[in-house]
């Protein structure tokens, strides 16, 4: 008779225990079923683009300062000179390209020359933000 009792209270405080469960985790997955929540999960992470459309590239308010193109693409090589890159503003770099023209020193700015690769990592720069860049990196020489 003991044996049933002890089986009996188990089994009712199972059964207690699983409702409790259940049911806190039913409040939880109410909670997330709400619309807000869905739309929240399922939102875009991007946005796609179609040809013919215009695209973000083509919104931009204008050209680039020299100043913003080196500071996101150039400043990782030229301010510490990697593999022979002319630092910014250091007369010594600077003065045998410059020699050259600075139609000279664009092209290769533009198509590459040496390790620099075409438009250095700004693939989507125009010419005039190139030489903008290029002017900023000079301008004290």
């Amino acid at each position: 008779m003991r044996v049933m009792n002890s089986f009996f209270v188990k089994s009712v405080l199972g059964t207690l225990s699983l409702f409790f469960t259940l049911s806190v985790s039913a409040a939880s997955v109410q909670d997330d079923m709400s619309r807000e929540a869905i739309a929240e999960r399922i939102k875009p992470i991007g946005k796609h683009y179609v040809a013919g459309e215009s695209s973000a590239a083509e919104e931009s308010s204008g050209p680039r300062s020299g100043q913003q193109v080196y500071d996101k693409f150039c400043t990782a090589c030229h301010t510490s000179g990697v593999m022979g890159a002319p630092k910014i503003n250091n007369a010594a770099d600077w003065e045998e390209r410059l020699a050259q023209g600075m139609d000279t020193v664009l092209k290769h700015a533009v198509e590459g020359f040496n390790a620099m690769p075409p438009k250095g990592t700004c693939s989507d720069c125009s010419e005039e933000e190139i030489q903008a860049a290029i002017d900023y990196m000079t301008k004290d020489i």
